[in-house]
């Protein structure tokens, strides 16, 4: 049977394309030979769950080990009641063993022992009548919550002690988050880093990372060798380009080519492809996408996205765990500076966000197509200020995110009406002071092949206090049009001053000159 593009729950070596366990977690045979207790964590379907399973049955294939991976996820329906929740996760474990390991490293009938201690007496048993040292992979460890997560870390920590005889000689907590986490789910401070953690004994904590570009391209080339289908140099690089090498980026795109495009074998797979991949999934909202997106309104991740949004200061102290949680999340860099993860992320944030104002959009896309099939930006822009005039206020003043509003409404507005025909591009970030927006539209160019429309616009808000920031953004856009190699562009200057005019006053369009002496169309608003 042919192998396909996972995009649904852990990898299956013998069904799906996958890059090999070793590549992506290199450090954990080495944590495991020295009886090491740590954390594995990763943002949601980036493979943690098949890069785990992958290393238990390697761990376990050496002779030296009885490696398991089993999901903590039984234990979150039964709350605080200790009992209950453990006997679910040990089933689970019982489970997992039968279907996993040989006959003679299972393990024996589980102990009666009081509640808050079943769990390490368990796991003393195994550990004691099993003839190989035991490493455990718990999964979904922030599943539980409260009191018995505190329970079974505490167990887990008093327990180390009697390692490799007397308990499992290595344990890796897996889950969404790091460590620091736990004590939020367990009662603590979720939003300072000083607060005692109950599982202080790991010497190590491991974010399981994006694919980089070499293990995309030998992704891809594992379905060229199976079906012979061509994946051009450029494809993989847009999808690397889109996806940074999210893990469930890259299946996403590949399956939406192969299965539901349903790209014939014979015809090479092309970075045009790709694109009309990326805007399928978005339109979609696939679950990942979903799940991600969700988060959103959580303020912890509000506080980071938010100032990302609208390119000015994130402002947090030393012990503020908010950027931390965000970026194990998925949401942002795992480096500084802080930026939307990918491209796909940094798309459809603006997009979800202001969802109510593209439904308020009424005008035709059509109608801002010339007779040459070019786009008429003039048109479009003169639109734009007539329904901001109409509709500013109460639609920024209903955005959560509050300080990005106006600029989420013109997103919202610019891609209603060019999706589907063409592309808006988003670059965004803490302290850029600004957002750069590339419309690119495709149009048959004099020899009847395509050509590609470019237009660049700069949008700025002036807040209370500020100084009209229109020298500023001119110098901005000059620097923005000269690395797109363009003469002209647009600058959309936002006046949310408490004495700024009304808005139907102050919103208008007019041309300007910037400093490197190009003609800009300025739109106030």
């Amino acid at each position: 049977m042919a192998r396909w593009f996972n995009t649904a729950g852990p990898c299956v070596p013998r069904n799906h394309f996958m890059i090999p366990a070793a590549r992506r977690l290199p450090e954990i045979p080495r944590l495991v030979a020295r009886e090491g207790y740590f954390v594995v964590h990763a943002p949601r379907q980036t493979g943690k769950t098949t890069t785990l399973q992958a290393l238990a049955d390697e761990l376990t294939a050496t002779g030296q080990y009885a490696a398991l991976l089993f999901s903590c996820e039984a234990g979150r329906a039964w709350g605080d009641d200790i009992g209950a929740a453990t006997r679910a996760i040990l089933a689970r474990v019982r489970a997992e063993a039968q279907n996993g390991l040989p006959v003679d490293l299972l393990p024996p009938p589980w102990p009666a022992a009081p509640d808050g201690a079943l769990f390490a007496q368990a796991l003393t048993e195994w550990a004691r009548a099993c003839p190989r040292p035991l490493v455990l992979f718990l999964d979904e460890i922030d599943a539980l919550h409260g009191q018995t997560l505190i329970s079974v870390l505490s167990q887990l920590r008093d327990g180390s002690r009697g390692r490799p005889a007397n308990f499992p000689m290595s344990v890796a907590l897996c889950g969404l988050r790091d460590v620091r986490d736990y004590r939020a789910a367990s009662g603590g401070d979720p939003s300072r880093l000083g607060t005692a953690s109950p599982f202080n004994i790991k010497v190590r904590s491991l974010r399981l990372g994006n694919f980089s570009a070499d293990e995309v391209r030998d992704l891809y080339a594992q379905h060229t060798a199976d079906t012979g289908q061509v994946i051009t140099a450029d494809a993989v690089a847009r999808v690397f380009e889109l996806t940074a090498g999210q893990p469930w980026l890259v299946n996403a795109l590949a399956a939406e080519i192969v299965d539901e495009m349903a790209v014939p074998v014979s015809t090479p797979i092309t970075g045009d492809q790709v694109e009309l991949a990326k805007e399928r999934l978005i339109l979609a909202r696939a679950t990942h996408l979903d799940s991600l997106v969700d988060k959103l309104t959580e303020p912890r991740v509000r506080r980071v996205i938010e100032p990302v949004l609208a390119g000015t200061t994130l402002l947090s102290d030393p012990y503020d765990d908010d950027l931390s949680y965000t970026r194990d999340l998925g949401l942002i860099t795992p480096d500084p500076p802080v930026r939307i993860a990918n491209p796909i992320y940094r798309e459809i944030i603006p997009r979800v966000l202001a969802a109510d104002v593209t439904a308020n959009v009424t005008a035709e896309p059509r109608s801002f197509v010339r007779e040459d099939g070019r786009l008429d930006l003039a048109k479009l822009l003169a639109e734009f200020a007539d329904f901001w005039r109409l509709n500013g206020d109460v639609l920024a003043a209903r955005q959560v995110y509050h300080e990005a509003a106006p600029q989420l409404v013109m997103m919202a507005f610019l891609q209603r009406l060019i999706n589907g025909g063409g592309y808006v591009e988003r670059e965004y970030g803490v302290g850029r002071g600004r957002i750069d927006l590339l419309i690119r539209w495709p149009h048959p160019g004099s020899d009847g092949r395509r050509v590609w429309q470019r237009e660049a616009l700069e949008l700025k808000v002036r807040g209370g206090g500020d100084a009209d920031p229109l020298r500023e953004g001119l110098t901005q856009l000059d620097a923005y049009l000269d690395r797109l190699g363009l003469d002209t562009g647009t600058l959309v200057v936002f006046d949310r001053r408490p004495s700024a005019p009304a808005i139907h006053e102050r919103t208008c369009i007019d041309t300007t000159t910037s400093p490197a002496g190009r003609t800009i169309t300025l739109l106030r608003g």
